[in-house]
């Protein structure tokens, strides 16, 4: 598998906004594409991409969710214990004759993760193993920038705003004691550093990060409607989605809101 990393030093204008039904609570930077950085790129799975689906981020089936077939696993370095699921990159084949002249780069989402396998060297096999950088495509993404005979090229990268349709998805695992949601279609850096949920008769009540892009607050929520302020893990900006989910919400539904990152 492989990996992509988003090692990004992005810090810009800060803003502040006053909170809306629906708009920004706290503006406090806009993601800006990092330098382009060298890196590896395989890929897994075959041109149908059905061995990304369910990958460690939680994004379940990516044709539903929105993000096709143009997508990665990151090596582990790059995958930051899942804080960087959901980032973009833009990737482009370089130093190798395998390269499709034609096409300049291609865009991807973090989806996976591309982990170690430490009986191969990791310039022979080991391609996801510390500290490389290494991304792990989709085969229908991979060929997009290569002749997917190749197996690996060299590649240059850079992290990416994301662009989405539509606001924040919010998956609802658990009960009315322990809430566990998948954060998804995130715009702007793609990235998740903290979220909170709160309910209609509750304060805001933090989420610890459970694995991926799924968060959880154990907390007695049933029967209340939920909203959530979400805070961005690179450019620390932070949005309230108010009255996402009614109180009648329920574990297996998806919930859409009008609210997104830039």
């Amino acid at each position: 598998m492989a990996a992509i990393y988003q090692y990004c030093s992005l810090f810009i204008t800060l803003t502040l906004m006053l909170t809306i039904i629906g708009k920004p609570a706290l503006v406090m930077g806009t993601f800006q594409p990092s330098p382009w950085t060298l890196a590896h790129a395989t890929f897994y799975g075959d041109e149908t991409a059905s061995a990304t689906m369910g990958g460690a981020c939680g994004y379940g089936n990516l044709f539903v969710n929105g993000y096709g077939t143009d997508t990665a696993a990151l090596s582990s370095t790059l995958f930051n214990n899942g804080y960087a699921c959901g980032t973009c990159y833009q990737i482009k084949c370089v130093q190798s004759s395998a390269c499709n002249t034609n096409v300049p780069y291609t865009t991807v989402t973090a989806t996976n993760i591309c982990p170690p396998n430490r009986s191969q060297a990791s310039d022979n096999g080991g391609w996801c193993n510390p500290p490389r950088s290494h991304f792990d495509m989709s085969k229908p993404a991979f060929m997009k920038i290569a002749q997917w005979k190749a197996g690996i090229v060299p590649v240059m990268y850079r992290g990416v705003p994301c662009v989405r349709s539509e606001g924040f998805r919010f998956s609802f695992q658990g009960n009315g004691y322990w809430l566990l949601v998948y954060v998804m279609n995130v715009g702007g850096g793609g990235d998740i550093s903290n979220t909170w949920v709160k309910g209609s008769r509750t304060g805001w009540i933090s989420m610890s990060h459970n694995w991926g892009a799924s968060y959880q607050a154990f907390a007695t929520l049933s029967g209340q409607t939920l909203s959530f302020k979400i805070t961005s893990y690179t450019t620390k900006e932070t949005i309230i989605a108010w009255n996402v989910a009614p109180s009648n919400w329920g574990a297996g539904l998806t919930y859409s809101t009008h609210v997104n990152f830039h």
